[in-house]
């Protein structure tokens, strides 16, 4: 082969490198079904290649149109375009320059179910006009699925709570707009309690997780949690609602509180017995070390106690004796009637009283006295009759 044949053939191996019309594929992806709530938020992931190589932004402009009319535009870079229904409601959220073709569309009526397409072109740089590089993915349209009513949150918890440890539920909802979350919200629990997780499902479906950790306690037992959900637009809420049931903990107090009590109501006794008795030891003690012993001393405090009075002998002596006292000179005279008595001055002299024994003092030892076998007493020492 002569060098020109060579030539001819390197330049068109550079020439396929090179140029943006014949080293490209024009293919887009595009996720073709996907479910829209309405008066919320929509995002369709698109990607796609061109013709026209590694291109910046500014020099690729992204269209979205129908499906069967070229020119009825939902999003273009010049807003005149677009009609009226999508005004302000659509956007590009990707960069053309990285093949991120990713559309949103804002506030969701009924009738935009679609479908819609992507549609590329190259443009000049210096009069931003566009070439004849261009195409529209009529093969790869996205079609909407129109949702009134808010997808209800699903919650995953635990079985059974138990008393004292941690107790984590989680709350989770798809949704397909994720530049817009849905807000996540609980009826108990703080800030620092809630941990939020976003992550993309397939076919452009997402899902938000709210994780709610708390200490179970007592007065948790059948109460509600309640997981709300409210979707971009404040429009639309939905909410699910589950029952926690709590465990009691291993609890001992009804064993060891009575131990302690009885073991220190034992000890305190203890301690007491012990006290008294080195007290009542050390008083014995003294007693012992005084004049005798403590059996002396509390025998002489018993003969005080029981000491005798005067003996029955000395009292009828006594008695006697004032009968028998009489002034000088005086003579005694027995008449011959009984219990007469008179002196020569012819003086009645009186009957002296002499104490009845029922009238004797009683004293501790009146018992013993007449249990001597001394209580015999003459009467007629005492009286006086007779006939002169």
């Amino acid at each position: 082969m002569d060098k020109d044949g060579q030539m001819i053939i390197f330049c068109l191996l550079l020439a396929a490198v090179c140029s943006p019309v014949f080293s490209g594929e024009w293919k887009a992806t595009v996720v073709k079904n996907l479910d829209a709530l309405v008066t919320s938020c929509v995002v369709v992931p698109c990607s796609f290649t061109h013709g026209g190589g590694l291109l910046p932004t500014s020099r690729l402009r992204g269209l979205w149109h129908r499906q069967d009319k070229f020119d009825q535009f939902i999003y273009h870079e010049d807003q005149t375009r677009v009609l009226d229904n999508f005004k302000e409601r659509t956007q590009l959220l990707g960069r053309l320059g990285e093949n991120n073709c990713t559309l949103e569309i804002t506030d969701m009526k009924d009738h935009d179910n679609g479908p819609f397409c992507f549609r590329v072109e190259v443009v000049r740089k210096e009069t931003n006009e566009p070439t004849k590089d261009m195409f529209s993915f009529v093969e790869d349209c996205v079609q909407f699925k129109m949702l009134h009513d808010a997808p209800k949150p699903v919650l995953t918890p635990p079985k059974t709570a138990i008393e004292g440890k941690p107790y984590t539920i989680i709350c989770s909802v798809t949704h397909t707009c994720p530049s817009h979350l849905p807000k996540l919200t609980w009826n108990r629990g703080t800030e620092e309690d809630i941990t939020e997780i976003h992550k993309q499902h397939h076919g452009g479906n997402w899902e938000a997780t709210s994780t709610l950790t708390f200490v179970a306690e007592t007065k948790d037992d059948y109460t509600d949690l309640t997981c709300t959900a409210e979707f971009y637009g404040g429009k639309k809420k939905s909410s699910s609602t589950v029952t926690v049931y709590v465990k009691r903990g291993v609890n001992y107090n009804h064993i060891i509180i009575p131990t302690v009590v009885g073991v220190g109501t034992a000890l305190i006794f203890g301690l007491l017995c012990v006290f008294m008795t080195k007290k009542y030891k050390k008083r014995i003690q003294e007693l012992q070390n005084q004049d005798g012993s403590m059996w002396n001393r509390l025998s002489r405090m018993s003969r005080r106690i029981r000491s005798p009075g005067p003996p029955r002998s000395d009292q009828r002596r006594s008695i006697w004796s004032r009968f028998s006292r009489r002034p000088k000179g005086d003579t005694m005279e027995f008449g011959h009637g009984p219990s007469n008595v008179t002196s020569k001055s012819d003086q009645k002299v009186s009957k002296p009283r002499f104490p009845s024994p029922k009238s004797q003092p009683k004293s501790c030892n009146y018992k013993e006295d007449l249990d001597d076998g001394d209580d015999y007493m003459n009467t007629a020492d005492l009286n006086v009759y007779g006939n002169i």
